[in-house]
């Protein structure tokens, strides 16, 4: 794949390229359509949603990408919702993928909308998780492979941020505290206010570490 890439680089960096369109193609039809029609429920009938202009993955797609699976939520599992006296199976996440996913949306978290994302998605394979926060897709990952896997390795270790977005110019480099929570003492002044009081990346942090305090280690906390 990586020699493939390279050959064809061109496809995705060139102006008015559709390498991306492309490798979307690709996913689905290594799934089959048959087989991503199976994964999806009545809550999503299409995998690309238009808005403001702009085409955007559904959840079906990202969760296709990250697990094999066009499961169009991120609970671990499958759920039965009733609805007007009629039973309606929702599908989830069955399997841990090697790549994680995390969300945050200070909107959905006000509107009391904030989808909680399943342990299978919380805890991959690897420390590697692509974030949605507030609508804007980026990565948060960390260099030693046993965090997830031992347990004495979650107590203070590090993580780091990239968005690619042009306002970052670095690598952002992330110490998390799951044991000392100098945090809270502030939260607890302003209860109900924490979505506000700290940047949505702290935020999304702790829906995978609850309570961690958070170090940006001289970055201006930006995100």
């Amino acid at each position: 794949m990586e020699e493939f890439l390279c050959a064809h680089i061109h496809c995705f960096k060139d102006e008015g390229s559709h390498g991306v369109i492309l490798f979307l193609y690709s996913v689905l039809f290594s799934r089959t359509i048959l087989r991503v029609n199976h994964d999806s429920d009545h809550t999503t009938t299409h995998l690309l949603h238009f808005c403001l202009g702009n085409y955007t993955v559904r959840q079906a797609v990202l969760n296709l990408i990250l697990t094999g699976r066009a499961s169009p939520h991120v609970f671990n599992g499958d759920q039965v919702l009733e609805e007007q006296k009629l039973e309606q199976e929702l599908h989830g996440v069955l399997t841990r993928s090697d790549v994680g996913y995390l969300h945050w949306s200070r909107d959905e978290m006000e509107q009391h909308k904030l989808p909680q994302v399943g342990s299978m998605l919380k805890t991959p394979k690897y420390p590697i998780w692509l974030c949605n926060i507030n609508g804007t897709y980026s990565v948060l990952f960390g260099t030693n492979a046993s965090l997830l896997c031992d347990w004495k390795m979650e107590h203070i270790f590090d993580l780091y941020f990239y968005n690619g977005q042009l306002s970052q110019t670095k690598t952002v480099h992330l110490t998390v505290d799951t044991h000392s929570h100098p945090w809270e003492g502030r939260y607890k002044a302003e209860e109900g206010d924490q979505e506000k009081r700290f940047p949505s990346l702290e935020m999304t942090v702790r829906t995978k570490w609850e309570g961690a305090a958070i170090n940006w280690n001289g970055t201006v906390p930006f995100f």
